[in-house]
């Protein structure tokens, strides 16, 4: 049942551009090592850039597990899956890196997301991902939901962060300069918006 596709692009690409919401996962080289899964949404902050590239907003948070990970290893895989309409899962496998706010290529990339206020989130980094293999599977047992509307939650507890109040909320979190198995995470200080 499942396909492989040599590019994101027509059917492939509309599928994943409809989607309210993805996962990322990750893990770091040692056997031992956590594996990260994560769920991401916020309608805009996910970007198609090419047939094999897509990006995403990494925003704060209380941990930065992708962040560590990408950074000793680069491996991740991303999946969305259909709650509305014909069943269907795509899977991304490749390689990633998150491109922090003081990397040149950071606000060329941002104008990828002109949906998004970045100022309202914490923006740490665009995370881009460069497809490896490009998988769908037919998704048969994922149940129906129904998507109601983005939680606004995020944007009202980080929009009264300036750069100094996040590097502050960042240095109080456990996880996010070193992650779970102590990995480098976010690098602070947090790099000024550009």
């Amino acid at each position: 049942m499942g396909k492989t596709y040599e590019r994101i692009d027509g059917r492939l690409r509309a599928f994943i551009e409809a989607q309210h919401m993805f996962f990322t996962a990750t893990a770091p080289l040692a056997a031992d090592g956590t594996v990260n899964l994560s769920p991401k949404g916020l309608t805009g902050s996910f970007a198609v850039l090419d047939d094999r590239t897509v990006a995403y907003l990494d925003f704060a948070g209380s941990n930065a597990e992708t962040i560590a990970h990408l950074r000793e290893n680069g491996r991740i895989t991303l999946m969305w899956c259909a709650f509305q309409g014909p069943p269907n899962i795509v899977r991304v496998h490749g390689s990633g890196e998150a491109v922090f706010r003081d990397d040149p290529r950071f606000p060329a990339l941002l104008g990828h997301f002109p949906a998004i206020d970045p100022s309202r989130h914490g923006l740490r980094a665009v995370v881009v991902v460069t497809a490896e293999l490009i998988r769908d599977t037919c998704g048969y047992a994922v149940p129906f939901m129904a998507y109601e509307a983005d939680r606004d939650l995020h944007g009202r507890r980080f929009e009264r962060e300036d750069d100094a109040g996040l590097d502050a909320y960042f240095r109080k979190k456990e996880h996010i300069a070193a992650s779970l198995d102590g990995l480098p995470g976010l690098p602070l200080p947090l790099p000024p918006t550009p």
